[in-house]
């Protein structure tokens, strides 16, 4: 696994990524303060408080620090004559190969927070599944789909 793939995504998919887990966050800190409320009506243990806050402050962390930072770092893209190359993992890194003769169609896709970055995800659809490569400047994602695009249909003609 020493020779990488050479194109990363774009450094603004960290922020979309680490505003996710803001969003994430803020969704567990309501259910915390739920338990919370559950906790002062019917007089559970104080130290439950501390259990909550640590446990928003743990996920804090890791959904808005730790775990963007290495899915960034991670993530990395390849496309070439014959196949697309795809590396990415948090914990376990995979790497996919996915030949160009299996390609039968590429999408871009741009959500709301995606688009306020001017950033797009690009979808690879092959017979058995749909590989993505996530976080790429709009104007990159709509190159490469067609990059990718006219190489499928040149490697399909040479079959």
């Amino acid at each position: 696994m020493n020779d990488q793939p050479k194109n990363r995504i774009s450094r603004k998919g960290l922020t979309v990524w680490r505003l996710y887990g803001i969003i994430e966050t803020a969704v567990l800190a309501l259910l915390a303060g739920g338990a919370a409320a559950l906790t002062y009506f019917f007089e559970w243990p104080v130290w439950l408080y501390a259990v909550y806050g640590g446990v928003i402050l743990l996920f804090a962390f890791l959904l808005i620090y730790l775990f963007p930072k290495i899915r960034w770092q991670r993530w990395r893209y390849e496309v070439r004559e014959q196949e697309i190359e795809l590396q990415h993992g948090l914990f376990i890194v995979t790497r996919t190969l996915v030949p160009m003769v299996r390609v039968q169609h590429v999408d871009t896709e741009q959500g709301p927070i995606l688009r306020r970055y001017d950033l797009a995800e690009i979808s690879i659809s092959t017979a058995a599944t749909t590989h993505t490569i996530p976080a790429l400047i709009t104007a990159e994602a709509d190159e490469l789909r067609g990059m990718i695009s006219a190489l499928a249909r040149v490697a399909e003609d040479d079959v």
